[in-house]
């Protein structure tokens, strides 16, 4: 007997899932910012009304706007993965598709991610306290003024890099006879 609960959230799952999706409708589905529908200010009653009350120069006009920003893309899964499987014609394709989409790409990105902080770690690993960005001003002013002492920049030592090889060398060197 399985458990009822996932039974519940397997259910849920399936029945969301659009089981022929269409790659004519489903790569975008229209949105409310998918149609422009321009303002219209409406008719004004002012005509109506004496002269001397209405002034012309103080009616309120609508503000023309303009547009600054592109429209955001649609960065949703299903749509980029659907429009990538719209021209796959064989199950091959459609395998190298999701195999790329699902575990190479993230792969790749994760991998060059972590490269580039590991190397900004490196490259600024004593640029917190001795260079001469406001930060670092800032820094130093405040540990002037808790009477805080600067700790020491991180240098490497030819005898520091002796020691901890021989500390490696004789705590490890009968690892494989244990």
């Amino acid at each position: 007997m399985t458990d009822p609960i996932l039974e519940v959230a397997e259910t849920i799952q399936t029945a969301s899932i659009n089981q022929n999706p269409s790659a004519a409708h489903d790569v975008n589905p229209s949105t409310s910012a998918s149609e422009k529908i321009p303002v219209v200010a409406p008719a004004s009653d002012a005509g109506s009304l004496d002269t001397d009350i209405v002034d012309e120069d103080r009616q309120i006009r609508p503000v023309r706007r303009r547009q600054t920003l592109p429209a955001l893309p649609d960065l949703r899964f299903e749509q980029s993965y659907l429009a990538s499987l719209k021209d796959a014609d064989t199950w091959g394709r459609v395998a190298w598709i999701t195999v790329r989409d699902q575990m190479l790409l993230p792969l790749f990105q994760g991998t060059l991610w972590t490269l580039a902080l590991a190397g900004w770690r490196h490259w600024n690993r004593n640029a917190s306290l001795s260079g001469q960005t406001l930060g670092s001003r800032l820094r130093r002013w405040w540990y002037g003024v808790n009477n805080w002492e600067l700790p020491p920049k991180w240098t490497s030592s030819p005898k520091l890099t002796q020691q901890v090889e021989d500390f490696y060398q004789n705590q490890f060197s009968n690892a494989g006879s244990d």
